[in-house]
């Protein structure tokens, strides 16, 4: 008894500690810290925006339209006459709340259906990894045009469509990361103790693999920003007078060679925010 004891009490505390070593690696590296903190800056833009903003992101004036950068409108203005500033941090909330809800989900519905598989194997695994195989065969933008195109065009729409699309790719990586936990020692303690499968999976492997899912998570988000933003620059995702950043490209381009910054402003939030996720996702992973 209670060799099984010390067998099953080996099992998370090396990975508790890894986690909070990698954390305090994180933030001993200048690329990997630069990276949390723009996420930390676009994070209070999209919660702050009303306090923030100079202007109501949907306020216009004729008088001001096309506006290059000055002193009243920092980053000028849209063809409306539209604060682009105003309009960059208030879109900060949308995409934030949009592809983080998508990539959570996606994560979440993944590393079910890649633990299930992996654990249970047998027909569990061939029937669910199938099912992926096929949902992968489908490009991801393909997939969300055909499914919002029927569905319509709204921001829960968006979010379940590119958790599923992100659902099959996290599942496989889930199952790898399983399948080199299920036959390790303590999981043969737990199933003598008599634990159930649930159980096993949710407490004895799942602890085990949460750094593979945190990494997974970082490289769906930063996947999630640039889909959401592409569905919305093609009409199918948030809806104007909505500030998006997709939406504000999509709205400006036809503007561009008179007034560049309708398109560029977004353009560089949408880079810098993809950006600081590769890099807080780098200095995680090492």
């Amino acid at each position: 008894m209670s060799s099984l004891a010390d067998m099953s009490g080996a099992r998370r505390r090396p990975q508790g500690r890894g986690m909070a070593r990698r954390f305090r690696r994180l933030l001993r590296r200048p690329a990997a810290l630069l990276g949390l903190l723009i996420l930390l800056f676009w994070a209070v833009m999209a919660i702050a925006w009303p306090l923030i903003a100079p202007y109501g992101p949907t306020d216009f004036s004729l008088i001001a339209k096309l506006s290059p950068p000055n002193a009243h409108h920092w980053l000028g203005t849209d063809n409306f006459g539209r604060d682009i500033l105003s309009r960059v941090i208030a879109g900060s909330r949308s995409v934030l709340l949009v592809a983080t809800s998508a990539a959570v989900l996606g994560v979440a519905v993944g590393t079910a259906i890649g633990l299930t598989a992996a654990y249970y194997r047998g027909w569990a695994d061939e029937i669910l990894m199938r099912g992926m195989d096929i949902m992968m065969a489908f490009p991801l933008i393909v997939i969300a045009l055909l499914v919002i195109a029927v569905l319509g065009s709204s921001s829960l729409n968006v979010i379940i469509v590119v958790a599923l699309a992100f659902a099959p790719y996290n599942a496989r990586v889930t199952r790898a990361a399983v399948l080199a936990e299920r036959d390790k020692d303590f999981i043969a303690a737990a199933r003598l103790r008599g634990e159930g499968g649930p159980y096993i999976m949710l407490v004895e492997i799942l602890p085990n693999i949460a750094e593979t899912i945190v990494v997974e998570l970082t490289v769906r988000l930063a996947l999630a920003i640039f889909t959401v933003a592409t569905l919305s620059f093609l009409g199918m995702g948030i809806q104007p007078p909505t500030p998006d950043w997709g939406l504000m490209i999509a709205e400006g381009r036809q503007f561009y060679r008179i007034a560049p910054w309708i398109v560029l402003c977004p353009a560089l939030a949408i880079a810098s925010l993809v950006i600081a996720i590769n890099l807080f996702a780098e200095g995680f992973k090492r």
